[in-house]
């Protein structure tokens, strides 16, 4: 039986000989969303833009994981995004606010006392985003909304009571936001070399909620037109490509 590490490498190196072989003649993001109501915001906003892969990978860290490295297997993106929305964390976020991780891990996952809580053995205890596209993010002005950097927590649980967040919280009190995707788009990426960042749209903030009221609320009421600050944070980063090819 080939181990699971020597699969990885092999993966690893198909897919730089065929990204050695392309010619790059413009910035290609790829963009992984989870739900139908994400992707059909997140069509409205790129729809005309070809330097932009969209896709829907369903909910979850398999599914995420899996969508991702079909993304790359067949695109070969020069950055992946993981956007949507998070619950916020933090308690002086608001319902429209945007988290960018500068790191993702697993508040679901333990291997042991060898590993911090939250690491895969093997893998890292956190997957950091690029510093630059970080600091490109939070200095974004977007009329009324907040652009906040902090740490993004992933698992398989929808977090819809305070006492679950309390939970969360005891192991990772720093967390500014939680999803079910980002860090499993981030150990892909992480394993296939593929720049990555997590920038999510806050939906609800389960500490300041009752039974995920604000979670509801968001798509009823607030959700059209909330991913158009997705769209203002690429094209910073388009532009900073363009300005550093010329």
């Amino acid at each position: 039986m080939i181990a699971y590490s020597a699969i990885v490498r092999m993966a690893v190196f198909q897919f730089f000989i065929t990204f050695a072989n392309k010619q790059i003649t413009s910035m290609k993001i790829g963009i992984i969303v989870a739900m139908d109501k994400e992707f059909e915001q997140l069509k409205k906003v790129f729809q005309n833009d070809q330097d932009i892969i969209l896709q829907q990978c369903g909910i979850g860290k398999v599914n995420s994981a899996v969508g991702t490295t079909m993304m790359i297997a067949d695109h070969h993106p020069d950055l992946i995004i993981s956007t949507g929305c998070a619950g916020g964390a933090d308690t002086r976020l608001n319902v429209g606010d945007v988290v960018v991780a500068n790191a993702c891990v697993y508040h679901d996952a333990y291997c042991g006392e060898n590993c911090n809580y939250g690491q895969i053995l093997g893998m890292p205890a956190r997957y950091m985003a690029p510093k630059d596209l970080v600091d490109k993010a939070i200095h974004m002005q977007v009329e009324g909304i907040q652009v906040r950097e902090g740490l993004t927590v992933s698992g398989e649980w929808f977090v819809d009571s305070r006492e679950k967040m309390q939970e969360i919280m005891t192991h990772f009190p720093e967390t500014t936001a939680v999803d079910m995707e980002s860090c499993s788009i981030a150990q892909a990426c992480y394993i296939f070399k593929t720049p990555f960042i997590s920038f999510r749209i806050i939906s609800d903030v389960p500490l300041k909620d009752n039974k995920a009221q604000m979670y509801f609320d968001f798509w009823d009421k607030l959700a059209e037109g909330s991913f158009e600050v997705t769209r203002h944070f690429i094209e910073q980063i388009k532009q900073q490509t363009n300005n550093k090819n010329e």
